[in-house]
């Protein structure tokens, strides 16, 4: 009835495969999250482990993203104008035989991919073994008749493919042995490519401290640093402790243990090109180290990034983790391996035994069967005159409820496994039933006859201050000094307020007195008039209590919190302006700190040079 509109838009996008001529078609609508499009792409290249795949786009900024899985398409490609995606491998497996069938068949072609592009960086040599891999992958076995010439030049195998690669690529293909089938080089050729160091890495360009320029790569491993192709620095997932960006800062907080097996703390920076570039650097950090580390999806938690002086990104992991996906494919060999198992063991039972079969479990389990059914029958045959509590609890033994005890005419006591012979007649007696004693009735009746115990004691001696007592025909009240008006008032109302409150007390009494019977015909009328005035006491007590608060001042959240806030960020100005303009050693580790450096370079410095500016000064 109250239908969305947007509901019955169908929109279409493009999605790339690994191989650039193949293009997928699909739709989706404004509903549709991230998931939908990967599990829809995922169906159609018939691929099992869709977790380790994943959509990115480029928005009008020429910045790639990773498609969410948990938001909606529509938010996330505003300004994407034709929608077009291309299908990548996201997270690269430590074993990429995990993958089964077309999923291997992906990976395959993505680290093809990767060895084009130069992601795949390696030696020469490895590079030639790889492109022959290649090569007999997709020509086959070396023919001297078709393959002449240059014939590897046609094939675009490596990023800087030069003539001396080729002519290597195509002596390691002569070489090697004929009749091979391809998925035989597809196997050899991702045995090669995961041992290398640039496995799996997508290479973000940052500077360090000093602004040399190097490349962040980000795999199942951890976090790299590489220069001129080679790795500088790595740190390890359990190494990494906190990540976090402050603008164009990537900032990465490691805890580790030294050779000394000290722990020890350290915070490293990296400056990227924008702040759009630093986000999404950070965001693929994130989602490779819960990928690869969370136990399950269940454990993440929302994650948040950027500091006080940059807008603040929260992200939510989407998915299954590695784990789960490893654990759900052992349990399912098990359970294979246990349906196998147990049809086994049926198609044995069903074969008779023979003499070449053992009989010694035979043997034992007859054994067993003699003596359990000699035992069942020797305990029917006991002495009951021994008492219920001597008899071994047996799961062979009979019913208990059978068993009924009667006495005959000489006073014996003669059991039978028949009820009605133990309750007919024949001299048996029968056995009275118990009724059952209700213990909440009896405290109940104990705690009536405790409260009326102290009515009376109450009623007849007067009690203690502040207690009912009989005068005459009259139950008067002896007022305990107004205690309770004293303990919500104090510190609030003067002496004289307090005592001119217990004076109007003491008339309110007077007034509301209960008139006591003069023939005092019981003891539950005189309660029933100690209560009613009790009643009225506590009636007074709160009416004090309600005045006495609205004398109180009203606490006003906004006046303590707007002083609170302008304090807070006076002392941080402060503290700000004299650890960044100060010489002295004491700050010199805190002025080094990524965050202060990112605060003086984008922040305070912009800021001090527009201020002289203004009052006409030269910086």
């Amino acid at each position: 009835m109250f239908r969305n509109k947007n509901e019955s838009i169908v929109y279409k996008c493009t999605v790339r495969l690994l191989e650039d001529a193949d293009i997928l078609e699909c739709e989706f609508q404004s509903f549709h999250r991230g998931s939908y499009l990967v599990e829809y792409i995922c169906e159609q290249l018939e691929i099992n482990e869709k977790d380790y795949f994943g959509l990115r786009y480029v928005d009008a900024s020429k910045q790639r993203h990773w498609l969410d899985l948990g938001k909606s398409v529509i938010k996330q490609c505003k300004d994407v104008d034709p929608f077009l995606f291309s299908f990548r491998v996201k997270f690269y497996p430590a074993d990429p035989f995990r993958l089964t069938g077309n999923g291997r068949l992906m990976l395959y072609q993505q680290l093809k991919r990767d060895l084009r592009h130069g992601r795949l960086y390696c030696s020469i040599g490895e590079a030639a073994a790889l492109g022959s891999l290649i090569v007999q992958e997709e020509l086959g076995d070396y023919d001297e008749v078709v393959h002449i010439g240059d014939y590897v030049s046609s094939l675009n195998l490596a990023l800087r493919q030069t003539e001396a690669l080729e002519k290597k690529i195509m002596d390691l293909h002569k070489k090697r042995q004929p009749y091979q089938d391809p998925s035989v080089a597809m196997d050899e050729f991702m045995g090669i490519a995961r041992g290398l160091e640039t496995y799996g890495i997508d290479p973000h360009p940052v500077k360090d401290h000093r602004g040399s320029q190097l490349y962040i790569g980000i795999n199942y491993s951890g976090i790299s640093t590489f220069v001129s192709g080679k790795r500088s620095q790595h740190f390890r997932w359990n190494e990494v402790h906190k990540l976090n960006f402050e603008g164009k800062m990537f900032i990465a907080h490691l805890s580790y243990t030294d050779a000394s097996r000290e722990p020890k703390k350290h915070t490293i920076g990296f400056k990227c090109s924008s702040n759009a570039t630093c986000r999404y650097l950070w965001r693929c950090a994130i989602e490779q180290m819960l990928f690869f580390t969370l136990p399950n999806s269940q454990h993440a938690a929302v994650v948040s990034g950027g500091g006080f002086f940059s807008w603040g990104t929260k992200f939510k992991y989407t998915g299954r983790t590695e784990r789960e996906i490893l654990t759900e494919s052992i349990n399912a060999l098990r359970k294979q391996k246990m349906t196998n198992s147990e049809a086994s063991k049926r198609k044995a039972s069903s074969v008779p035994a023979t003499p070449s079969s053992p009989q010694g479990d035979l043997a034992q389990i007859r054994k067993l069967l003699r003596n359990s059914y000699i035992a069942s029958d020797d305990y029917k045959h006991l002495n009951l005159h021994s008492g219920y509590s001597s008899l071994p609890r047996s799961t062979m033994s009979e019913p208990l409820g059978c068993h009924m005890a009667t006495t005959d005419s000489l006073g014996n006591i003669v059991y039978s496994n028949h009820p009605h012979d133990a309750m007919g007649g024949g001299g048996a007696v029968q056995i009275p039933s118990l009724e059952p004693v209700s213990e909440e009735a009896r405290l109940r009746a104990s705690s009536n006859i405790d409260n009326l115990h102290q009515s009376i004691g109450t009623v007849g001696n007067g009690g203690e201050a502040g207690e009912y007592y009989i005068k005459g025909d009259v139950i008067e009240y002896s007022a305990p000094e107004c205690a309770t008006i004293n303990n919500l008032c104090e510190g609030r109302l003067s002496h004289q307020n307090a005592k001119s409150k217990r004076n109007e007390y003491h008339s309110y009494a007077q007034q509301h007195q209960v008139a006591y019977a003069s023939t005092c015909p019981t003891i539950s009328d005189a309660s029933k008039s100690a209560t009613q005035a009790k009643g009225l006491q506590n009636q007074y007590d709160r009416q004090n209590a309600v005045n006495c608060a609205k004398g109180v001042r009203k606490f006003r959240f906004l006046n303590a919190f707007i002083p609170s806030f302008l304090f807070v960020i006076i002392a941080m100005t402060v503290s700000a302006i004299v650890i960044l303009e100060s010489e002295s050693e004491i700050f010199e580790r805190i002025r080094n700190m990524p965050e202060m450096i990112s605060l003086r370079y984008q922040y305070y410095q912009p800021l001090k040079e527009y201020v002289l500016q203004k009052f006409g000064r030269k910086s």
